[in-house]
């Protein structure tokens, strides 16, 4: 055989190899895409339509709102180009390790990364947002990943008694781990109307599933003898839907839990907005407030909050009342979806939060704040950001 046919041989074979690997990548890429991405809109809509909210087949916010803001696309695209992996920690974000006490709390937060947290409020266990998945996307090898681990495996998480849910993107809503869910828990998904399309997709029992919309209220009923009830209620919040390219056709929301004697709000993912104050009129104040504070960008006002933005509305949330109860941050450090330093957010909250009085605690992913005794604040993202001047 001649160096030229060898060569010829070689150079086809390397192309083949090739083109196999692109295929297998893609394949991996969409494998699962349909079901990931959930039910479709023709499903969603019977039961979406039984909202006075739901309109020409879709929901909308109260206040007039955009995705993104008029004018911005080329800015926005620039900002893609150039700015992606400004959002990623310098070094390594610590994890705690998961405390679990025989008992849930009078009032408590364990924080797993992103919206993710385990609320405790007089004796009940609520799991928000639970996303254990290391991508939130459809694919698993496309899309944000995961800048820590998760601090416990789902399978480890104590019995809970509801697990709610804010709205239905990808970083809040999670095949993989409702799946995981179903088979380690027995706690109903308390979820936006239009959400149970999904989880009925996915094989969720029916019995364990309540959609309820906005101003709607579920009850979890103790068990224990002397003990009342937990109160979840659904309540508004300014932001959108959407797991593939229609939006909007299930509905968002922020919750209420709340028990004989504590309160906690639950603000998932939003923008600011004037019913962060009709809520503290009508429900406040409360004793804990899980608020976003990061993902946040001028291009996208009306949907994400800005860490200012948070220690105002728990102020609103509270009654007008900055220094009642407790904010622990949420949306922020786990994955990254905006144009920020990662680290950005809880800087600008801990300053926000100074000069309004209001008490703030940032656990480290994985950590337990009780909230009738609050440590003092270790300032452990300030070590993640001195990890690359150290070495």
């Amino acid at each position: 055989m001649s160096p030229r046919t060898v060569f010829r041989f070689a150079r086809r074979a390397a192309l083949g190899v090739a083109a196999a690997t692109g295929l297998t990548w893609a394949v991996r890429a969409a494998w699962g895409l349909p079901s990931a991405m959930g039910a479709s809109p023709s499903s969603i809509a019977p039961v979406a339509a039984g909202s006075a909210r739901y309109r020409n087949r879709q929901f909308s916010n109260t206040e007039p709102s955009t995705q993104v803001a008029p004018g911005s696309a080329v800015s926005l695209i620039l900002s893609a180009l150039t700015r992606h992996r400004v959002g990623r920690p310098p070094g390594e974000i610590p994890l705690a390790t998961p405390e679990v006490p025989d008992r849930a709390g009078d009032l408590a937060v364990t924080w797993y990364g992103h919206a993710s947290a385990l609320i405790e409020v007089d004796g009940f266990r609520v799991l928000t947002d639970p996303v254990w998945s290391d991508r939130v996307s459809p694919s698993a090898v496309v899309g944000p990943i995961r800048m820590h681990p998760v601090p416990v495996p789902v399978t480890e998480l104590p019995p809970v008694d509801a697990i709610l849910i804010s709205h239905d993107h990808y970083d809040h809503l999670d095949r993989e781990t409702v799946r995981a869910l179903v088979r380690s828990q027995d706690a109903p998904f308390v979820v936006p109307i239009g959400i149970g399309a999904h989880l009925r997709k996915w094989r969720v029992p029916e019995r364990r599933i309540v959609e309820l919309d906005w101003g709607a209220s579920y009850c979890v009923t103790a068990t224990g003898p002397g003990a009342g009830d937990l109160v979840l209620t659904c309540t508004e919040a300014r932001h959108f839907s959407g797991r593939g390219l229609l939006r909007n056709t299930t509905l968002w929301a922020s919750w209420i839990i709340a028990g004989p004697r504590r309160r906690a709000y639950f603000g998932g993912d939003t923008g600011y907005t004037k019913a962060f104050a009709e809520i503290g009129a009508t429900s406040g104040p409360f004793d804990l407030t899980l608020l976003p504070i990061g993902a946040y960008d001028v291009h996208w006002p009306d949907v994400h909050m800005n860490p200012e933005e948070a220690v105002r509305a728990h102020a609103d949330v509270c009654a007008g009342d900055a220094r009642h109860g407790l904010l622990v941050p949420i949306h922020w450090a786990t994955f990254n979806l905006a144009f920020h330093g990662w680290s950005e957010p809880v800087r600008r909250l801990a300053a926000a939060a100074r000069a309004a009085g209001t008490s703030v605690a940032v656990p480290l992913p994985g950590g337990r704040i009780d909230a009738n005794a609050v440590s003092p604040q270790v300032r452990w993202w300030e070590d993640v950001d001195k990890a690359v001047t150290d070495e």
